[in-house]
């Protein structure tokens, strides 16, 4: 049986390749529960640094939710599809935004629906000059079901994200980048590079640094400024008595290059 999602490591980073080409590697309840697994084995191992997720095949990211999947489960009841579809996805794009290693989209087609909402969630991005983007759900008669309707306001603004919302419009990488979906935009023959060039410009800090961070900014979002300065505190003295502080210190004091532990 083909792998929902192949598992490479290339040094201290890990690349999660969504693969279902065939359906344009459309997000199954198993693709979706497979990459949560990979998740967790991933969190816990400390030689991992950095994720890139990305896409198998040349036409997409992810096309989003397995439409033909989901119609059976909106048969089966509201209760089914909300536990099996709306809570499934929101549960994995939370886990993504939240995760505690940096996670890198690298976009190699088209990223629509659910895609989009990976693209939404995830700490950086980069974008091929090839990758479309869409927030196609009411064509089917529904709103977004994996934190689009919160997430995108938030990267794009209210009425830009309305208008990719209520119309369902493609809409381009360099609108996708105007907006602050992704990061930047590169030829397709250097997607997968650029992605690596961002990881490892990430990883030769200390690893429990970034994770300060993403937490900082992950919780402080949505907070007044005031609760926001006290959880960026809170990191702060997290990291105050680490190893990894002296070692930063020490190594700016003595212009050398810095050799963090991640303790």
């Amino acid at each position: 049986m083909t792998e929902l999602i192949t598992y490479e490591r290339n040094g201290a980073v890990a690349v999660l390749t969504l693969n279902r080409p065939e359906k344009l590697n459309a997000l199954n309840y198993a693709t979706n529960d497979c990459l949560l697994s990979l998740l967790n084995a991933i969190e816990i191992d400390p030689s991992i640094r950095a994720i890139i997720l990305t896409g198998a095949g040349e036409r997409a990211f992810s096309a989003g939710g397995d439409i033909h999947e989901f119609t059976e489960s909106v048969k089966a009841g509201v209760d089914e599809a909300v536990r099996d579809f709306c809570k499934r996805g929101q549960t994995m794009t939370a886990r993504l935004e939240a995760f505690q290693k940096p996670i890198i989209a690298a976009v190699n087609g088209i990223a629509f629906g659910g895609g989009c909402e990976i693209t939404e969630a995830v700490h950086l991005a980069v974008a091929s000059e090839r990758a479309m983007f869409a927030k196609p759900e009411i064509n089917i008669g529904i709103p977004p079901t994996f934190g689009g309707t919160q997430r995108l306001p938030r990267l794009a603004g209210r009425k830009r994200a309305l208008e990719l919302l209520l119309t369902g419009d493609t809409f381009s990488a360099q609108r996708a980048c105007e907006m602050g979906l992704v990061n930047r935009i590169v030829p397709h023959d250097e997607l997968m590079p650029a992605a690596f060039d961002l990881a490892d410009r990430i990883i030769r800090h200390s690893p429990l640094a970034a994770s300060r961070i993403i937490t900082a900014v992950t919780r402080g979002i949505n907070t007044t400024i005031d609760e926001g300065l006290l959880i960026e505190r809170e990191q702060f003295a997290r990291m105050a008595a680490t190893k990894d502080v002296h070692e930063g210190l020490g190594a700016w004091i003595a212009r050398r290059t810095p050799e963090y532990v991640g303790a």
